[in-house]
């Protein structure tokens, strides 16, 4: 009887915490004519994000928008963290391992998912048109690419 006590008492203090972080946030309503693209270090040239809940560099939920102009390409790279990306508009082409090859890799349409698990090397690129992909994960999140020189933010 005293252990249903003490399960009960940790699940309403949980519950009670948890309910304490969401008063934290307030409801928020975003069409696209809200959201904010801007260039990104991390990114090539001409791909920009815009984070639309949360700091990917801290702990807990984020979700972030990116912005693929036709014919770009993320080098290969990974990620810290369980990655979720949706496809919003346009296609992303998806490949996984450490060198870029298309042909190898696979198009996800608007409407498609891509699920990437941690220190997952993957590469990914536009096709024809501009591409916009939504991707959420619980930070703090980094993106480190498998070649250095890849890296942006190290020209």
């Amino acid at each position: 009887m005293m252990t249903k006590a003490l399960m009960v008492a940790a699940l309403v203090g949980l519950t009670t915490s948890a309910f304490a972080q969401d008063a934290e946030h307030h409801a928020k309503e975003l069409t696209p004519a809200d959201v904010n693209f801007q260039d990104n270090p991390a990114f090539p040239s001409g791909i920009q994000t815009a984070i639309l809940y949360g700091d990917p560099s801290k702990p807990g939920m984020f979700i972030l928008r990116v912005k693929l102009p036709p014919h770009s390409v993320i080098a290969p790279h990974t990620h810290p963290v369980f990655e979720s990306v949706s496809i919003m508009t346009g296609a992303m082409g998806s490949g996984m391992g450490e060198k870029v090859d298309k042909s190898k890799g696979k198009v996800l349409e608007a409407g498609s998912l891509l699920l990437l698990p941690a220190d997952h090397p993957h590469y990914v690129w536009s096709e024809d048109q501009e591409t916009i992909l939504q991707v959420a994960a619980i930070g703090p999140f980094d993106l480190t690419y498998i070649n250095p020189e890849d890296d942006p933010r190290k020209k």
